[in-house]
């Protein structure tokens, strides 16, 4: 179906949980939008600060911001606010960030020759965490590593590929980017789309980050196979004049991650076996 840029309707689409201190300046950066979405929904998964009252404030003020409470992993949440969004095309964006004022213009722009459009995420923050890049994957000739605090789909393509898969407890947009592009549907990068994203504020959250990095990226190989073809050896460890040890630290940590989650994967994998053994056994 072929909807043209007059038409076509965004809904923005944020999840969060005890995000009060980044609530304002998020929802600030959303309402004040050169083209207004058709909606912003606040999925909270069971805050226990002012996070929801913060969202309510906005509620009273611009009718088209909606809190939502739905408790689960990222991409549950994610999916419950798809659900519910009215827009031709689905706008992801995490609560600790702040959009461009051109963001949905542009989103809404790039759409028109793609399925599925990744925008350009700054961050912010300390130097040694925001200089770090991203380990791109590439699949068909295609980086579907783009994260989800900047990631648009027309919401005919997100029901199409079922949405986020919520098995995953990481890596959950890099699996829905794959299977997007295994599909047949064209992912574009957009830099004119821009999201500013918050690095960690702490050495104990990098690490915690780059754990999980890791352990996402063994998940995909246990749902994909072996994903090893699409990596750059060399770019995972080379440091980069604007890089610093910080890579390397966070190739470390990610090593653990991964090797954790190899180890729980075999567990869950067992388990699984053993299930419907039993199950056909009756």
């Amino acid at each position: 179906m072929c909807i043209s840029f007059d038409t076509m309707k965004l809904s923005v689409v944020v999840i969060t949980r005890n995000a009060e201190e980044f609530m304002y300046d998020c929802l600030d950066s959303l309402v004040n939008q050169s083209v207004k979405p058709l909606e912003i929904l606040v999925v909270d998964a069971n805050s226990t600060d002012k996070t929801p009252s913060i969202v309510n404030e906005y509620s009273e003020k611009w009718n088209f911001v909606k809190l939502l409470e739905h408790p689960g992993t990222r991409g549950e949440g994610r999916n419950y606010g798809a659900e519910k969004a009215a827009g031709d095309i689905v706008a992801f964006m995490d609560a600790d960030a702040i959009a461009n004022a051109l963001w949905v213009e542009e989103m809404i722009k790039a759409m028109e020759n793609a399925d599925v459009v990744a925008g350009r995420e700054v961050r912010l923050g300390y130097h040694g965490f925001t200089s770090l890049k991203r380990v791109g994957m590439l699949y068909n000739g295609v980086d579907i590593t783009y994260p989800s605090v900047n990631l648009a789909y027309r919401k005919s393509t997100f029901e199409a590929i079922d949405g986020f898969d919520p098995w995953f407890k990481e890596a959950e947009e890099v699996d829905l980017n794959y299977r997007a592009v295994d599909a047949g549907y064209r992912l574009i990068y957009h830099e004119k789309a821009i999201v500013y994203h918050m690095a960690r504020s702490s050495f104990t959250g990098f690490f915690k980050q780059s754990f999980w990095y890791g352990f996402g990226r063994k998940e995909l190989t246990l749902r994909h196979g072996n994903l090893w073809s699409s990596y750059s050896p060399l770019e995972m460890v080379k440091v980069s004049k604007d890089e610093s040890v910080w890579k390397i630290i966070r190739l470390g940590f990610s090593f653990l991650g991964y090797l954790f989650c190899k180890v729980v994967g075999k567990r869950q994998t067992a388990k699984e076996r053993l299930r419907k053994s039993k199950a056909s056994e009756r």
